[in-house]
């Protein structure tokens, strides 16, 4: 397997035994097939932290991925994953109030998720009592950079149905668009800021952007400025990104978005991010389901999310040299459900 562990199981490594239960979690390091940049940085690798959950016959597994951005690493989800170990009745219940949100609430929610599928004999979207659907597409991600460099991405993926471009804040953004349309004229275009965008580039973007056919604009400014959005015109729908991790962030962002991107490394887990979905659409917001860069065991869980979203953008594995072995199956931008066997 093309994995690479850095010695993460024998650093990194802790185990918790609870009355019933022992927990395993570990790093993992998974290349990419090419780098992966945005406005804040670049990485090679999807880094991310595997957290198992064992009954001695039963075992479910669950993937966070900790986030710079929010001062989050390998080392903060096992200390919080070690806060746990007195823990005697350990729930996804109790879960939310044991820890914030974030990558170990993540991956250990999934994976009690996952667990308690496996023990029941059900799937998990007949214990959480969602809709499913078999197949839902999603956007395949461009890479912030020079704009024939991101045209060529382009070009090379101009089949897939829809696009997501990374954009920087700078002058090269709209030339960035203007390529990647002509080198993909069918392709349903989304662009991401990534917090990089100014009130004036905003002013400035947007009316070419939306002649250019762009259908959703994610997180232009940064999440401590955005309230500027209550006073600007919004002929693109906003997505929040970074502004919105709960459904506690919903009032906040209520006059500046128009659509919640949710992701379980934010909400810290599939259990919060159900009721985000929820409280979301009954705030008249409309619905994007996302990922980190990482592999399909993250996937899995945010794609039951997928069958009843707006905008689905899971293309983490489809950014990695090799995925895990029996992952999600992506075929011309659809993606399956997982298999019993591999999570829910």
């Amino acid at each position: 397997m093309t994995v690479q562990s850095r010695n993460a199981w024998h650093l990194f490594t802790c185990h918790v035994s609870l009355t019933t239960l022992k927990i395993e979690a570990k790093e993992e390091f998974w290349p990419l097939n090419q780098p992966f940049r945005i406005s804040r940085g670049s990485r090679i690798d999807a880094h991310v932290m595997v957290v198992s959950v064992s009954d001695g016959e039963y075992t479910g597994r669950g993937e966070g991925v900790p986030i710079a951005r929010y001062n989050q690493s390998a080392a903060t989800v096992l200390a919080q994953i070690e806060s746990i170990r007195d823990v005697s009745d350990l729930s996804r219940n109790n879960l939310q109030q044991l820890l914030p949100p974030g990558a170990a609430r993540n991956a250990l929610d999934c994976a009690l998720w996952d667990f308690e599928a496996k023990r029941s004999g059900k799937r998990v979207w007949q214990l959480a009592n969602i809709p499913i659907v078999d197949q839902v597409q999603t956007s395949f991600t461009i890479s912030l950079g020079r704009p024939e460099t991101m045209a060529d991405s382009a070009a090379a993926a101009a089949e897939l149905p829809i696009l997501k471009l990374k954009l920087g804040g700078d002058d090269a953004d709209l030339p960035r668009v203007e390529r990647v349309r002509s080198a993909a004229p069918k392709a349903r275009l989304l662009v991401d800021a990534n917090e990089s965008w100014s009130a004036h580039h905003y002013r400035k973007i947007v009316p070419a952007l939306k002649e250019l056919g762009v259908e959703l604009i994610e997180q232009p400014f940064p999440a401590a400025a955005d309230d500027a959005l209550e006073t600007l015109d919004h002929p693109i729908p906003l997505c929040a990104d970074e502004s919105c991790h709960t459904s506690a962030d919903l009032p906040r962002v209520k006059n500046r978005y128009e659509v919640i991107n949710v992701k379980l490394d934010k909400t810290g887990g599939l259990s919060e991010a159900l009721r985000l979905c929820q409280h979301a659409r009954e705030n008249s917001f409309k619905l994007l389901i996302g990922c980190m860069v990482c592999t399909s065991l993250s996937i899995a869980a945010a794609r039951l999310l997928a069958s009843n979203a707006d905008w689905v953008d899971l293309d983490g594995p489809l950014l990695l040299v090799r995925d895990r072995d029996h992952g999600l199956v992506y075929r011309n931008g659809n993606i399956g459900l997982p298999i019993r066997e591999f999570w829910g």
